[in-house]
């Protein structure tokens, strides 16, 4: 019996094979690491949910994104972890100069200047007691506009710090639109600006509350997007793109790589995505149990969010990933 004339087997036969004609590669420079430092501290804090991730001092930040650097990935994403008394209902200290998050960009910039892209989460949620991604109105409701306003001054105040990109992840309606241009106003036009522009209310980031000591009283429903909803996501995107996006970021990762191939498809900008903590933690978790191939499910999942279109990539993996790599 003659056997089939087609054999797709006959480019998967060696490894050097199939690295030529793989359709996706992920590379250091594809990858972005959230950092988280903690004010208060002299020595890092392991994140007991986060095998791996610490909370870091202003002193370990610096020697961490030297090393980040050196690693060649893309850039580092900075969330502050203020002390709970610097912490009041309008989320006051992330204006500060002297906060916590303002300084660690500063710190930031000074150690790696041009040789890393030093991003900023531009956010009420670390800030504020109550825990929210927005300031409360007098029924405990998110006030949009208001929070716009503080956003402004936040995007301002991480500039003057020196930072190059803000990551602004609030979800308030019109927010990319007034950071833009409070920025330009401010002679900050070079200062982009990651949006998240689909971000929806997960299950999957338990964890990252651990990291940055939230405060969340109640859930974010109102304002991050419902899980159900793909188009919904694709119309965020898109929207933050006419206000003035330079990248639009679709999180968490995962379980929503649907979305983030529509969006990709949908705009004219790069679009990155988050490998959030609960994906992190799940794997961490299983290759503990000894039920996976660690490094293995580790690139797996970066390949799939390059193959869904992803340009760039927040992990907690970026500087082990672009070693291995």
């Amino acid at each position: 019996m003659d056997g089939p004339v087609i054999r797709p087997r006959r480019l998967r036969q060696t490894p050097v094979l199939r690295r030529m004609v793989a359709e996706t590669s992920v590379a250091a420079r594809h990858l972005i690491l959230p950092m988280f430092v903690r004010e208060g501290i002299d020595a890092p804090v392991p994140i007991s949910s986060m095998p791996g991730v610490v909370q870091h001092t202003r002193d370990s930040l610096r020697k961490a994104v030297a090393e980040a650097a050196d690693a060649g990935i893309a850039g580092v994403m900075l969330f502050g972890v203020p002390d709970d008394e610097h912490k009041d209902a309008d989320g006051s200290a992330a204006l500060d100069p002297d906060g916590i998050l303002n300084v660690a960009i500063a710190d930031a910039v000074a150690e790696v200047g041009d040789a890393l892209t030093v991003m900023s989460d531009l956010c009420l949620d670390e800030f504020t007691s109550h825990g929210h991604c927005g300031v409360l109105d007098e029924r405990g409701r998110i006030d949009n506009d208001r929070t716009l306003e503080l956003y402004a001054a936040m995007g301002v105040a991480q500039a003057e710090a020196g930072v190059h990109m803000v990551g602004p992840s609030g979800m308030m309606d019109g927010q990319v639109a007034v950071i833009r241009a409070a920025l330009d106003a401010a002679s900050h036009q070079d200062v982009s600006i990651l949006a998240y522009g689909a971000k929806y209310a997960s299950a999957f980031y338990g964890p990252f509350r651990e990291a940055v000591g939230s405060s969340l009283q109640g859930d974010r429903r109102t304002y991050q997007q419902d899980p159900a909803n793909g188009g919904e996501g694709v119309r965020e995107a898109l929207l933050d793109v006419e206000q003035g996006a330079d990248i639009v970021m679709v999180k968490p990762g995962l379980p929503y790589l649907d979305v983030l191939r529509r969006v990709k498809d949908a705009v004219d900008v790069p679009v990155a995505a988050y490998n959030i903590s609960g994906e992190y933690s799940m794997v961490e978790a299983a290759a503990a149990n000894g039920w996976i191939d660690r490094e293995a499910a580790i690139l797996e999942t970066l390949t799939a969010f390059r193959r869904a279109g992803a340009d760039a990539i927040l992990t907690y993996w970026a500087v082990e990933a672009a070693h291995m790599l």
